[in-house]
């Protein structure tokens, strides 16, 4: 059987064959030829706050990327600019602010096919899906990136909140820019759990801040607070004895009496003053009438 001979404008094209190192098929009269496939990782991408990360993207058969379009996007920020390359040059004019300056493609590794994004001092907020999108004369493909940022926050900062009327402590305990969500407890001296009364977790752009409170006696004891996140651990401890606490809580009550000593001379002397201007007026008047 002679095979069927298929002409189009742009390429000549046997039938029912199939070449080995390209696909083809004739659709709606019109010739289709399949390039590539662009490839991402198999597994999510993890990032650390503040370090540089690489996305990886590139294409199957490792064929040169040097004349197609590549665009790096955020898919769950509705498809947002993230890095332009096209026409031999990155055009980043559209990109997302929080991008600016931080994004780069290698133009040499273009040639092989490589469009992986270098991804600088990376933000909590760089956490998402990406999309790695590259695009021919005649075919296109993308493929997704999940990326996790990690960041470990601030040391633990305890404050005293004060005293209940059974002298029991009111601690807080708040540390913040965490990512992912964090674990924080208390601890006695001998290291055994204690329960927190409130516990209160916000997430912004840098990260998760937690704030917990806990109520203790006042006796001799160090209470620790304790932040965790997968292999990182930051500590803060605070000493509630009665040596710790007594000088200050009499630090308060002399300041106290000090506020409401200089508050009654500065009546009394507002009064003194008041009265002396009023007999200066007197002698003032009392001389006018005497020049007259």
């Amino acid at each position: 059987m002679v095979p069927e001979i298929v002409r189009t404008d742009s390429v000549l094209v046997s039938h029912p064959f199939e070449c080995e190192s390209q696909k083809w098929s004739v659709m709606g009269g019109y010739l289709d030829m399949k390039q590539y496939d662009v490839v991402g990782p198999a597994d999510k991408v993890f990032a650390v706050a503040g370090e540089d990360v690489i996305l990886p993207c590139s294409v199957k058969p490792n064929i040169s990327v040097v004349d197609m379009r590549v665009r790096w996007s955020r898919l769950d920020l509705k498809d947002f600019l993230v890095h332009l390359y096209e026409d031999h040059e990155d055009r980043n004019t559209d990109q997302i602010q929080s991008y600016r300056g931080r994004t780069k493609l290698n133009h040499q590794e273009l040639q092989r096919g490589d469009a992986s994004l270098k991804l600088s001092s990376v933000q909590v907020s760089d956490e998402g899906r990406y999309k790695c999108f590259i695009q021919s004369k005649s075919w296109s493909d993308d493929a997704t990136v999940d990326v996790s940022v990690e960041a470990v926050g601030r040391p633990p900062v305890i404050t005293v909140d004060g005293f209940d009327h059974s002298e029991r402590l009111h601690l807080q305990c708040e540390s913040e820019g965490w990512n992912p969500e964090p674990v924080l407890e208390w601890l006695d001296s001998e290291g055994a759990s204690l329960s927190s009364e409130t516990t209160e977790m916000q997430r912004n752009t840098y990260g998760f801040s937690v704030k917990h409170t806990i109520t203790v006696q006042h006796r001799d004891d160090k209470i620790h607070c304790r932040v965790k996140l997968r292999h990182h651990m930051l500590e803060t401890l605070i000493v509630t004895s009665s040596k710790s606490f007594n000088p200050w809580r009499t630090s308060i009550i002399l300041s106290s009496i000090a506020v409401v000593l200089i508050v009654i001379a500065g009546i009394l002397l507002a009064a003194f003053v008041r009265k002396t201007r009023g007999k200066m007026l007197v002698c003032l008047f009392v001389y006018l009438l005497y020049l007259i």
